[in-house]
């Protein structure tokens, strides 16, 4: 497993549902994190018309 890839409990992205077909999930099509690790960007896509839905997860503050 590459070094790079960092696993989370606490950030799971939920599913999302289609605007243009509403009903249908769509699929996590591309993961981009950012630099700092701070925040993750998904891009979804619909498997039945092809939209794209992009979405960004912050990480959360750690407490201690």
């Amino acid at each position: 497993m590459p070094a790079y890839i960092h696993h989370h409990d606490d950030i799971e992205p939920g599913f999302v549902i289609c605007p243009s077909c509403v009903g249908l999930e769509m699929y996590v099509r591309d993961v981009e994190p950012h630099w700092s690790m701070a925040k993750i960007d998904f891009t979804y896509e619909c498997a039945s018309c092809g939209t794209e839905v992009r979405q960004t997860v912050v990480k959360p503050e750690l407490r201690h």
